[in-house]
């Protein structure tokens, strides 16, 4: 694994990226530092002790989509690819196949969730070889623009745990009702941060009954901060 890491100016010196709070960028670096050749963090939660970040911290990293989260635990920095380019006989491919394999890159080379798994092709490309690929890469990203992470044909598309130990299902329809109601707001991504709240905060989740009213004063507040 390389031992350099690389931060692009377009990214870390981005309103979005400096209008979050000092921690939260401390453990974006920290998080950026210690992953993999391919951006991916196996341990997240272990770096956050190590560095003194809160949960809160790792939420703002997810609803700005700095970080993009699987239910596996494990996350990849969603910009790796824009900050960083490695020579390929300094690449080691990230553990981490099945989580890459549920991912694309957009047009501008970012890392954005696939709704059917395709997978990201191996090594970091160069400035040349991103140029050629771009094409491609730009038709896949906006066939799956709206996809959210699972495969439509899906019963549902993911699931909060309630406080009664069951889960809410969420589906597509209920997605695509949000976003008409919130169209400034990254839907799957929030879903994905408030899945990870009622995991961490068990005496804190909600019933079945007041679930959905705690998602829409959610996505409304995110919404009034002007979305992801």
């Amino acid at each position: 694994m390389a031992e350099k890491r690389m931060f692009a100016k377009s990214i870390v010196l981005s309103d979005a990226f400096l209008d979050m709070p000092m921690s939260a960028r401390c453990l974006y670096f920290t998080l950026s530092m210690l992953a993999d050749d391919d951006g991916f963090v196996g341990a997240p939660k272990s770096i956050m002790r190590q560095c003194g970040a809160s949960q809160d911290d790792l939420l703002i990293l997810i609803g700005k989509r700095f970080v993009l989260t699987f239910d596996s635990g494990v996350i990849v920095i969603k910009h790796w690819r824009i900050n960083n380019y490695l020579r390929q006989d300094r690449y080691s491919e990230t553990t981490y196949q099945e989580e890459k394999a549920t991912l694309t890159l957009d047009a501008k080379g970012a890392y954005t969730e696939l709704g059917i798994p395709g997978g990201i092709p191996g090594g970091i490309p160069s400035i040349d070889k991103s140029r050629e690929d771009k094409v491609s890469i730009e038709k896949t990203s906006k066939e799956n623009k709206n996809n959210c992470t699972e495969p439509p044909k899906a019963p549902s598309v993911l699931a909060i745990p309630l406080v009664d130990g069951s889960d809410f299902e969420i589906f597509q329809d209920d997605i695509e009702e949000w976003r008409d109601a919130f169209p400034n707001v990254d839907i799957c991504q929030q879903l994905k941060a408030i899945k990870l709240w009622c995991k961490d905060n068990p005496t804190r989740r909600k019933t079945r009954k007041g679930v959905r009213r705690f998602i829409t004063g959610w996505l409304d507040k995110e919404q009034n901060r002007g979305g992801a």
